[in-house]
């Protein structure tokens, strides 16, 4: 059985943890955090070993990114890049009651939680954030770093492109697609398309304004065709 470390120890890794284990397929071997002061501590009876650049000591396990939150869910594109590890070292964690067609491919890096489906030719790309209750149709498209959190819903041929960030319970009409790093707040429904670096809320959604300073910086950086592992 593989060995993994899961960096982060918040609620998405703790989430992920569970899935881990749930699964069987991994060996936990504990979180990685660069917070110091869990360093020693456990969270959910799981051992937090040390910071995130231990994960140099230990060639033989795998490794999954599981940070970010609404307000910096840039951070697991910043991590790749520091940590500057092969693609070959992430795992992808898929929860068991996930349902994943034959047609479909997920990338590495990336985690499906509980009971998410994707139908048909759905794919996700590289260190993807998918929450519990996730439903992606036929044809999307799911770039890397993208987060979708609980209960979305994305209609037929829907595009998320690199780093957006999709609210809890948001609906997105077929073919649209969500820019580079823009962000879908909480129960929206989403109706056409949304430019990069925007944030958009509401039924049907509307720009609110634009994205924060890590997704802009980000998108920047994309732009300007600098390192975007």
């Amino acid at each position: 059985m593989n060995e993994l470390v899961i960096i982060g120890a918040g609620g998405f890794a703790r989430e992920t943890a569970q899935a881990v284990q749930d699964a069987g397929e991994f060996k936990l071997l504990g979180h990685l955090d660069d917070n110091a002061a869990l360093h020693g501590t456990e969270v959910d009876g799981i051992p937090v070993l040390g910071g995130g650049d231990l994960v140099h000591d230990l060639p033989e396990a795998r490794v999954v990114i599981c940070v970010g939150n609404p307000r910096d869910y840039a951070a697991r594109a910043r991590l790749v890049r520091r940590l500057g590890l092969p693609a070959g070292r992430y795992a992808t964690v898929i929860h068991p009651t996930a349902v994943v067609s034959a047609t479909s491919e997920v990338g590495p890096g990336s985690v499906l939680l509980a009971h998410c489906a994707l139908t048909a030719a759905v794919r996700v790309g590289a260190h993807v954030a998918v929450m519990p209750h996730v439903v992606l149709t036929h044809d999307d498209v799911v770039e890397d770093y993208a987060t979708i959190t609980s209960g979305v819903r994305l209609g037929g041929g829907v595009r998320l492109e690199r780093g957006a960030y999709v609210g809890s319970g948001a609906l997105l009409r077929e073919g649209t697609t969500i820019g580079a790093w823009s962000q879908i707040g909480m129960g929206s429904s989403v109706l056409g398309d949304v430019p990069p670096g925007e944030v958009w809320v509401g039924s049907p959604a509307r720009r609110l304004r634009e994205a924060g300073a890590p997704a802009l910086d980000e998108l920047l950086t994309q732009q300007l065709g600098g390192p975007v592992a």
